[in-house]
């Protein structure tokens, strides 16, 4: 297993289909990944975009908290990709990556959860 590998497989399921890393790194406090969207237009797009061209991409960075690494806070920082479309609004594909009304991953989020009743 190269590194790359290690470090996928340390992330939600499903995001190397939309993600590449960029970097990562380790200081004392933080286990940081940093990912950025792909450049490919989601292909089930709402029906008002379908069709129109695309003018310009967006990068917008969000941070989520994730399981702790080493004693380290895990945090992982995506650049989300937003399309502009002729005519239209920006258009951000839709991701679940938080838990609802948090920054947390989701498994990270029921984990706590979970802790919190024992």
């Amino acid at each position: 297993m190269n590194e790359h590998e290690l470090v996928w497989a340390m992330l939600p399921d499903g995001l190397a289909g939309y993600f590449t890393i960029e970097s990562y790194e380790k200081t004392d406090e933080v286990f940081r990944i940093i990912l950025v969207e792909k450049n490919t237009v989601p292909e089930e797009l709402p029906e008002q975009y379908r069709g129109k061209k695309v003018i310009n991409t967006v990068l917008k960075s969000f941070t989520m908290d994730f399981f702790p690494i080493k004693g380290r806070k895990g945090e992982l920082i995506l650049k989300r990709r937003l399309w502009q479309f002729e005519g239209l609004e920006m258009y951000k594909r839709p991701l679940e990556l938080c838990f609802p009304g948090t920054k947390l991953e989701n498994e990270f989020a029921l984990f706590l959860k979970e802790m919190d009743r024992d």
